[in-house]
């Protein structure tokens, strides 16, 4: 019996940041500050709203959001239609603020890679690492 693998692979970062959940919340769900560390966007922390994330690169991600718990949890699909299989992605986007000591521990995961969409898998790690250190840049000047 044969079974049709449905396996999906996440990206997840972890960071540990200096600043209150409040200003890491600010700069996960105010457009002008998503734009900073992330992309040109029409976000709204509202459930069911839709929004684009317009690249510098030229690409469109549709997006819905998912969940709205402030200073906690932020969700929302994270959606690039694109001829290639390989690269048409479905997938999801969930923040989780963590109050510490000393700050913050933020974890993001992208769920819902396929196992065939390695390049687009590879340059989600590749890409949150440098936006979470943009987030980390602006959250510093912000001060």
């Amino acid at each position: 019996m044969s079974t049709t693998a449905t396996e999906t692979l996440s990206v997840v970062v972890e960071r540990e940041m200096s600043f209150p959940p409040e200003k890491l919340w600010r700069a996960l769900t105010q457009p002008h500050l998503i734009e900073e560390w992330l992309m040109k966007n029409d976000f709204k922390p509202v459930v069911g709203h839709s929004f684009n994330l317009r690249g510098d690169w030229g690409g469109v991600l549709d997006c819905e959001v998912l969940a709205v718990e402030p200073n906690r949890t932020l969700s929302y699909t994270w959606n690039f239609a694109h001829d290639d299989a390989a690269f048409n992605l479905t997938s999801v986007v969930t923040f989780t603020l963590t109050p510490t000591s000393t700050g913050t521990h933020l974890r993001m995961e992208q769920s819902g890679f396929r196992p065939d969409q390695k390049q687009a898998f590879g340059g989600a790690k590749h890409g949150w690492q440098q936006f979470f250190t943009k987030l980390d840049e602006m959250l510093a000047r912000a001060d």
